[in-house]
């Protein structure tokens, strides 16, 4: 008892071994670091796919992976939606076309649509309905519980951030390629997909196997020197 209110004590952690940490020697870690950075660098975003079906198994563990990650009070405030019906991609497809067409057509400054010119993109998204999967995810702004109450989640921005990073990487890691996709307004998504309005729309990922004449802008990669700084102890003297 506190100045004659009662505090209420938070409950203590359940902590159990650390489980499943492997150490490497310090040449496997350079060698396992510099191969994971050279499959990393070979992922390009795709805009033109086959219509080859993928597995639902593989989208199953691609979103597993996805769900390890880390996220505000373990609150885990995404939810995923794969999308394989041919109906509900064409439906998913005129309405972000219709978001597409007022942001390229006046709803956009002209400035971005100059920086989208080196991309090659429009209003146009076939991919929506060529490609053999789309995941909808969805950012959870807050929990409720089976008797109706609602629960706060925390840092869902980022924890939806480094999930749908994690899943991207599994997918380019199992032999699949995406493309992101954020039309705006989607609000659409949450009425096609029938989801509850605790949850808003973070981003539409497109998967499966590239065309066989697939052809992706002629960008490059900022080098180490622009998208890091090392602040190292001086050398001892």
């Amino acid at each position: 008892m506190t100045g004659g209110s009662e505090t209420r004590s938070s409950p203590r952690p359940r902590l159990v071994p650390l489980d499943g940490y492997v150490e490497y020697p310090p040449a496997d870690m350079m060698r396992r670091a510099t191969a994971f950075r050279e499959q990393a660098a070979r992922r390009r975003t795709v805009r033109e796919y086959s219509g080859r079906p993928v597995p639902c198994e593989l989208i199953e563990e691609c979103i597993r992976a996805a769900g390890t990650a880390p996220s505000g009070a373990n609150h885990q405030p995404w939810h995923f939606v794969a999308v394989s019906d041919p109906g509900v991609k064409a439906r998913i497809r005129v309405a972000a076309e219709r978001e597409e067409r007022a942001f390229y057509r006046g709803g956009a400054p002209q400035e971005w649509l100059d920086a989208l010119a080196a991309l090659g993109t429009d209003e146009h998204k076939p991919f929506l309905e060529t490609a053999p999967c789309l995941i909808a995810i969805f950012a959870e702004r807050y929990m409720v519980r089976a008797d109706g109450t609602k629960v706060k989640n925390y840092y869902v921005q980022e924890s939806v951030g480094i999930a749908t990073g994690i899943l991207i990487t599994a997918l380019h890691h199992a032999g699949l390629a995406t493309l992101t996709h954020t039309p705006s307004p989607m609000s659409f998504l949450n009425e096609i997909l029938d989801r509850p309005s605790n949850e808003r729309p973070f981003l539409l990922l497109v998967a499966g196997y590239p065309a066989e004449d697939a052809r992706v802008p002629a960008i490059g990669r900022k080098p180490l020197e622009a998208i890091a700084t090392f602040r190292q102890a001086a050398a001892s003297r």
